[in-house]
């Protein structure tokens, strides 16, 4: 008599311990051989197949723990597997394929047949180290996928960086075993919140830790108090209203426009240096002291987000070192070359322009992009992926985080420490090409480096609030547009002038 309901034992496997086999190599065949690649991208496989689909042979190609022979399956196929997947389109084949397994006592999973299975491929939830398994006991692979798109939109980005921080907080305790997990449990209750008046059974929820509206209302007292002490002195000290008078209209310009990069900046995650540099640009300002106002204003952000990865453990030291030293050579080596160019900035302008035209098509790109990356090999020359990073950056305004993150993480490292390196080389790249811009310029348009600096950092504890609410890729498509059409203008206007 078959039992009532889901009978099945949840368990995480170390798939990059084990030896996964697949036979089969068709489009079923890759389904499966991505899913396991998602969950463990060190996984090492072996493909038995005769025909074989060509995203299985791209992803043999690009990642050396995959093996691929394409083959007639057999028996001793099996002899060296830890895990069995069954991805062909023959039945006969599929139920040889569990025999045998079962004749090594091994683990079978078979496509679409889930009365031949020993486990199943559910579907899973992920934010960061957290994973949740969901299973319907085979009996409806929509209803999982509908579930894990519930829980992704549901389960706060944030729940990642409270479990690093738990981790840490665990590593410090003291006494015996039942004196930490009572230690553990008070300290997590923040995060349940359960109605005291309904059931005892009723079901609680997670929410997100209050100290980020803490944040928001003390920051935005800060501002109303300013607001306020502004107004008083407006309406009793004519030496301030002449003062402020007397300040370039530049400035409040590049005080909403740092203001609005900003906000885009915590929506996406990017496009901060383009669009900063873009608007500096089609204001008149020379690329030179562009890149140092974008620079100078990225010097406290990104020393306290590499702060903050620092105290969560999310850095790779290792490639921290290989970094930061050609990183700060080219960064230094660009600020020294685009400031010595200052003279002829009418010349290198167009070329600066020209950048921004290429990112803001890259932005616009990756706002319709809806093929997810593969991974590659790790990059081995990762000393002259920061020279050249911290070169183009200095030149361009921007795009340390976009060319070195990006190919740190197509290259297969791990994301969550590629984004904590990356943020805390950034502080040091920023800072010495400010250095750099400030030392060469002898005269700078000081009004629009202020103004950028003063409204990027209004803008910065608010950002990640506000972008909650509004789509991610509407903001990169407009973005986009808006780079590319202002880039535009500017290398129009360069070519009208030159006729």
């Amino acid at each position: 008599m078959e039992s009532e309901g889901n009978q099945l034992f949840p368990v995480f496997l170390k798939l990059n311990q084990l030896h996964t086999v697949i036979i089969g190599a068709g489009p079923v065949g890759l389904e499966k051989l991505t899913a396991v690649l998602a969950q463990s991208e060190q996984a090492r496989i072996t493909i038995i197949a005769e025909v074989v689909c060509d995203g299985v042979t791209e992803l043999a190609a690009r990642l050396n723990h995959i093996t691929l022979n394409k083959k007639s399956y057999e028996a001793a196929d099996l002899v060296h597997a830890d895990l069995v997947i069954a991805a062909t389109n023959n039945n006969i084949l599929n139920e040889d394929i569990k025999r045998d397994a079962h004749a090594l006592k091994l683990l079978v999973n078979v496509a679409d047949k889930p009365e031949l299975c020993d486990f199943y491929l559910g579907s899973v939830v992920k934010k960061g180290d957290l994973k949740i398994a969901i299973s319907t006991n085979g009996k409806s692979p929509t209803i999982a996928k509908r579930l894990k798109e519930l829980f992704n939109d549901a389960l706060p980005a944030e729940l990642d960086i409270t479990l690093q921080q738990m981790s840490q907080f665990r590593n410090t305790l003291e006494g015996d075993f039942s004196a930490k997990v009572k230690k553990l449990n008070e300290v997590s209750a923040v995060l349940v919140e359960s109605d005291q008046s309904a059931a005892p059974k009723a079901i609680t929820k997670i929410s997100k830790p209050s100290y980020p509206k803490f944040r928001l209302l003390i920051w935005l007292t800060i501002v109303v108090s300013l607001a306020i002490l502004i107004a008083v002195f407006w309406n009793r000290e004519p030496q301030f209203q002449a003062y402020v008078a007397e300040i370039n209209p530049i400035f409040y310009w590049f005080l909403f426009g740092g203001f609005v990069f900003a906000m885009i900046d915590g929506a996406i995650g990017m496009s901060y240096g383009v669009t900063s540099t873009a608007f500096s640009l089609s204001m008149g300002i020379p690329p030179a002291s562009a890149s140092m106002g974008v620079h100078l204003s990225e010097v406290l952000s990104c020393g306290i987000a590499g702060w903050m990865h620092y105290r969560m453990g999310n850095i790779n030291w290792k490639l921290f070192k290989l970094l930061i030293i050609p990183g700060i050579i080219g960064a230094v080596s660009g600020a020294y070359l685009l400031s010595s160019l200052e003279h002829y900035s009418s010349y290198t302008k167009p070329f600066v322009s020209l950048y921004t035209l290429i990112l803001g098509w890259v932005i616009l790109k990756k706002a319709f992009s809806t093929v997810p990356l593969h991974k590659d090999g790790k990059i081995k020359k990762i000393g002259l992926l920061g020279l050249g990073g911290g070169f183009i950056d200095a030149v361009g305004g921007g795009g340390w985080g976009s060319i070195v993150l990006s190919s740190l993480i197509a290259g297969g490292r791990n994301a969550r420490f590629s984004l904590g390196t990356v943020k805390l080389t950034r502080f040091f790249i920023a800072l010495l090409s400010s250095l750099t811009f400030v030392t060469m310029l002898k005269s700078a348009h000081w009004e629009a480096v202020a103004g950028l600096v003063i409204g990027s950092a209004l803008a910065a504890p608010i950002a990640a609030k506000v972008s909650n609410r509004i789509s991610a890729k509407s903001i990169m498509v407009s973005v986009g547009i808006i780079v590319i059409l202002v880039s535009l203008r500017s290398i129009v206007l360069f070519i009208l002038k030159v006729i």
